[in-house]
This record gives structure tokens, sequence and C-alpha cells, in this order.
């Protein structure tokens, strides 16, 4: 698979997630559009969203309610587009949207791996290939970030490193659409700084490929250690997504 059939397919989920259209994240204007996830959208996207803003790089591609839109319209047109993801722009947005019930929820940096540096990483432990039915016992805090508990049925591949009969490093997937399967990891404390999410992820994004699939990554923008793993495992920065939802979800969530 190329990298640029891999672009096209992310944007084309983009698209299924927002009710946009593929080639709007190509266009050199922003696009705003009313707010619908498609049948395909991303599994773990649940509503109500009040609007999610997207770059690929080149414009804002925003998808948002009607009770915002306007306000989601001025914003992107005030700011240049890659300085709407950051502050003190979005204080503007955000103040905006709680005097309508709404904040701004998730902030995130997704990851598409380089086809052509994709590395073949070891270390010094046995890696294992994991299928779904090998996951049994493992959903623990511990791997949580490789394997979601909330949703067991889309964790369909992983790789372990074992240290003898012990899992010191997890990096496993999650079909969270059809073409794309987006890896997480997770490596015990005492067993970080070896190399050891670096080669897992590399890994498992060779065997997602080889299975017909898009690997792709999450990560928080002020998540180095993260960071520095997409980077080291073969993954560049691909798009960048803002998310706002309405004030009690966002509050609910924040009381945990």
């Amino acid at each position: 698979m190329k990298n640029s059939e891999m672009m096209e397919i992310a944007m084309r989920q983009s698209a299924e997630d927002m009710g946009c259209q593929a080639q709007d994240f190509l266009s050199d204007k922003n696009v705003v559009s009313p707010l619908r996830l498609g049948k395909n959208a991303r599994k773990y996207l649940k509503e109500p969203i009040t609007c999610n803003l997207i770059s690929y790089g080149n414009n804002i591609v925003a998808a948002t309610t009607k009770e915002v839109s306007d306000v989601v319209s001025e914003y992107i047109g005030k700011y240049e587009f890659y300085h709407c993801f950051e502050t003190p722009n979005m204080h503007w947005l955000n103040e905006r949207l709680m005097e309508r019930g709404h904040k701004i929820c998730f902030m995130a940096e997704y990851y598409l791996p380089d086809i052509n540096k994709l590395p073949a990483l070891s270390c010094a432990y046995e890696m294992r290939m994991l299928e779904q039915g090998d996951f049994e016992g493992l959903y623990l805090p511990e791997w949580s970030n490789a394997l979601c508990a909330d949703r067991k049925q889309l964790d369909v591949l992983g790789i372990g490193a074992y240290d003898g009969t012990r899992l010191a490093g997890l990096a496993g997937c999650s079909a969270d659409c059809t073409d794309m399967w987006q890896i997480g990891i997770d490596v015990l404390s005492e067993y970080r700084r070896q190399g050891i999410a670096s080669a897992l992820t590399s890994a498992l994004a060779k065997e997602i490929l080889n299975r017909g699939k898009v690997p792709f990554y999450c990560s928080a923008w002020s998540n180095i250690r993260s960071v520095r793993n997409a980077v080291k495992s073969g993954f560049i920065p691909t798009w960048v997504e803002m998310t706002a939802k309405p004030v009690n979800i966002v509050d609910e969530m924040n009381l945990h």
C-alpha cells in the first residue's frame, strides 16, 4: 500500500466521521458542513457532538450543529487555520461555545505510517503476535492503552514482548472502522526506555498493512513519550482534530 493510498483512505474516513466530502480536506479554503456521523464512522465516536474541526494541513473542515454553526464559521475565518488548534485563539471559541452550553472537549494529533520509513525494529525480549482470543485476562489497568475493556469486540490483533513468561509490553489494535485499525501501546514502567514500545508498534503496523488495513496512531500533542514512539516507529503527523461537546458531558468527564 502506498502513502498516497493510505492518505486517501484516511480522508475518506474523516469525511464519513463528519458528513462532508473527502476532497474538502484538499481545498485551500475552509469548509463548514452540517455534522452527520456516517453509518461507517469510527466506532468510538459518540453523540452528542457539538462540532468537530479537522485539518490535514491545507485548511479546516468543520462539521457543526446548527446551534453553533455561526460561531464556528466566524472562528475558522478569523485566524490562520493552524492557529485555530492552539491557545490563545481557542479561548475565543470556547468562551462563545460556553454561552450556548458547550465546551471544547477533545484535541488530538493523528499519525499514519510512512511506508518508505517503516523500520524493522527489535528489542531484547521475545515478541509474539496475539489474536483476539489471546486477550482474555489482559483487560487490566496496565494494558488500558493497548486494549479497551468497553469495546473488546474491536480488539482484533496485538503483539506482546515477553520477559520469560511475563508480559513486559503490549501493542494492540482496535478495528475502529472498516479500513483503519488504531494502535495503542503500553509498557510496564520497569521495562521502559529499552526500545520495546517502538519495536512492538512498528511490528504491529507492518502486520496490519499485511492484512490490507491502514494502521493509525493517536496522541495528545503534549504526550512527548507517545509522540517520540510514533516517530521512531515510522509514523508521521497527518491530521489534527478538535471536538466540542455539551458542557454537562465535559464536566462529567472531569469528575473521573
